[in-house]
């Protein structure tokens, strides 16, 4: 079986499942170009083991529920579902990967799909016919540690498992909010800064850079208040990482709502 690449997607709003957009063009395209996965491996930004008592968490339900962790959208986003099959398998094989690299993890039988799995999957895999498992991000760990647990997950790749983390390049809800931009508008200097000294730390293969690029980047922590958003670009990073480095590509650069980014990128020698 062919290798996967290990992949960042920026989920952006909820409302990427109905509104027309650049990003929701790329990712309706997107699966098409990819080999077939076996099973789907989506760390998320919705997921967080901080506020499930600290440990890494890995989803086990057989028939995983769609979660609609958001308010204030149309009805019609919350008539979605995305009935994708689950791997409580895969997911007994990602926990033991986990504790033999000293990562402490916990397995829940009964956790759904939160929308930065299920808002991208809809569009990747319509039919949602390929098995879903999900892994938290822990937002009281530093970047290494996701780094680190991108690393462990490395081998699955060969076995036909997509990873995929699910943030956003750019997330200030707060600035949105402030002036509630229409979806069209152009960026904000400030995010564009921040999405070109990525882009450019990633041709350069600058991993320490990228790991602390809220603090090294400019308007770092203007585009990431809270670090919940790009911890999952560091497990993809881990997760498609060689010998001789990332090997990132950007797949998809747009901006919508002016402030919130939608970059890909996919790491890993065979893309």
């Amino acid at each position: 079986m062919r290798r996967l690449p290990s992949l960042f997607l920026s989920h952006g709003s909820p409302m990427m499942a109905l509104e027309p957009s650049p990003a929701r063009d790329f990712l309706a395209g997107l699966g098409t170009r990819l080999p077939r996965p076996r099973a789907i491996l989506v760390v998320s930004a919705h997921h967080d083991a901080a506020q499930e008592g600290g440990r890494a968490t890995v989803t086990a339900s057989p028939r995983p529920p769609t979660i609609h962790d958001f308010g204030g959208f149309p009805d019609a986003l919350f008539a979605m579902r995305y009935p994708a099959p689950g791997d409580p398998a895969l997911a007994r094989r990602i926990a033991e990967r986990l504790t033999a690299h000293g990562l402490a993890v916990t397995v829940d039988a009964e956790r759904g799909l939160d929308h930065g799995a299920w808002v991208p999957l809809s569009l990747l895999y319509p039919d949602a016919d390929i098995p879903v498992v999900q892994l938290s991000i822990a937002s009281h760990a530093p970047p290494e540690w996701h780094y680190a647990l991108g690393q462990a997950l490395a081998p699955l790749r060969d076995d036909g498992v997509l990873i995929v983390g699910s943030g956003s390049i750019t997330h200030n809800l707060r600035a949105y909010f402030s002036a509630r931009p229409p979806i069209d508008a152009p960026a904000a200097p400030w995010v564009t800064a921040f999405t070109d000294w990525i882009a450019d730390r990633m041709a350069a293969n600058a991993v320490d850079d990228l790991l602390h690029a809220v603090e090294r980047a400019p308007h770092g922590r203007d585009n990431h208040p809270t670090p919940d958003h790009i911890l999952p670009l560091f497990v993809a990073m881990g997760a498609g990482a060689q010998a001789d480095g990332l090997h990132a590509r950007r797949l998809h650069d747009s901006v919508t709502y002016a402030v919130l980014a939608m970059d890909a990128y996919a790491f890993g020698a065979e893309q």
